[in-house]
């Protein structure tokens, strides 16, 4: 007796049992990716090292800034710009050898034989590196909620602080997945994922830095005030608290830079995107310092609402008329309305690590016409 097997055209003969979502291959690979990542003991020492490094610089911050008002906000910030800092070293080194890594290994070509197409793959192995840095931000949760109880900052301000770095770790993490697709060495990999990193984090700032010189208006007329004691002051004796200051108004033609111009080349610093993004709500406003309980007592601003306050002024342009409120310290009054950097640097930074995984996902396709020498199949 004879069985004949009869397949509709296009069929892989395979059974549908055997049949694989495209998010439930991402699952699978992601999975893999987890059970490897858990089994290292060197991911639990690197845990271990953060949770200790950050305690050190909370506990050195919080004894500096113990009888500096509104100390909770500024060891708030300290902790997210450090937290930050430190997720740009770590991120990289846990997803730049992803792929190429397997594929030193001998095991990439075993996952590409599968049904797995490369897009799951290199999701999968994405959100395995996304999670495994998140966990870094987790371990850091106690001093940023301890800073929070020290009271001085808005909750909106800590969940966006949050979700802002959450999603700075997972766009490096896709830089790093999408460099170790298209590399053919770890090291390579490795190396040049911490190069893009710097470039968005110090790169940015050198060249606005060099842009500087292009900006210049020479011969502009700029009208400064400032506070002065009456003539016939004697100051070698105290000044009584009743003398009035004047206000004294100059004009000088001196040279400016129209920052506004270049202040987008900032955008993709992850530093300029967490800060510029959160609400700020311990001042009079941007660019402005004041307490929010007494307009009398100064409120030192934190280090990432120093830098969102430092590119609003940029953005805001040179100032032509200082007015005796700025020059005791009030701050410049920044026009209203004004667009925020942020989400220019996220759509650069998003387009930048979208384009890398493209051309890995590209890199990954079998069949493939050519190897390159010294690869590993299996």
């Amino acid at each position: 007796m004879s069985i004949s097997i009869t397949e509709q055209p296009g069929s892989t003969g395979a059974s549908s049992d055997l049949a694989l979502t495209y998010w439930g291959g991402v699952k699978a690979v992601f999975g893999l990716e987890m059970r490897q990542r858990l089994r290292a003991r060197a991911w639990y020492i690197m845990l271990v090292v953060w949770f200790f490094v950050i305690g050190l610089v909370f506990l050195l911050a919080s004894l500096t800034t113990a009888s500096t008002f509104g100390s909770g906000a500024i060891l708030f910030d300290l902790v997210v710009g450090f937290v930050l800092f430190f997720g740009l070293l770590v991120a990289p080194g846990l997803s730049a050898n992803a792929v190429n890594g397997d594929r030193a290994a001998g095991t990439l070509a075993i996952l590409q034989i599968t049904l797995l197409t490369p897009g799951q793959i290199l999701w999968g192995k994405w959100l395995a590196s996304w999670v495994a840095s998140l966990a870094f931000l987790l371990v850091s949760t106690p001093f940023i909620f301890w800073a929070l109880a020290l009271g001085g900052v808005n909750p909106a301000e800590a969940f966006v602080s949050l979700l802002m770095l959450s999603i700075e770790l997972g766009i490096v993490s896709a830089i790093g997945i999408g460099i170790s697709a298209l590399a053919n060495r770890p090291l390579f990999s490795i190396v040049t994922t911490y190069m893009v990193v710097a470039l968005l984090g110090i790169g940015t700032l050198i060249t606005f830095g060099l842009s500087y010189a292009l900006v210049e208006e020479d011969n502009a007329e700029v009208t400064y005030s400032y506070m002065e004691y009456p003539p016939g002051t004697d100051f070698s004796q105290e000044i009584p608290a009743s003398v009035e200051l004047e206000c004294v108004t100059r004009t000088e033609v001196q040279t400016v830079h129209h920052t506004e111009r270049t202040a987008w080349l900032l955008a993709a610093n992850p530093f300029v995107i967490v800060a510029d993004s959160v609400p700020y709500s311990r001042g009079g406003g941007f660019g402005q310092v004041a307490a929010p309980m007494s307009s009398d007592v100064y409120v030192q601003p934190g280090v990432m609402e120093g830098i969102s306050q430092g590119v609003r002024l940029l953005q805001a342009g040179p100032d032509y008329e200082m007015t005796c409120e700025e020059a005791q310290g009030t701050g410049r009054d920044l026009p209203e309305g004004g667009f925020p950097i942020w989400p220019l640097g996220l759509v650069l930074q998003s387009a930048l690590a979208g384009g890398l995984l493209w051309l890995g996902r590209r890199k990954l396709t079998t069949p493939t016409r050519r190897l390159a020498q010294g690869t590993r199949i299996a």
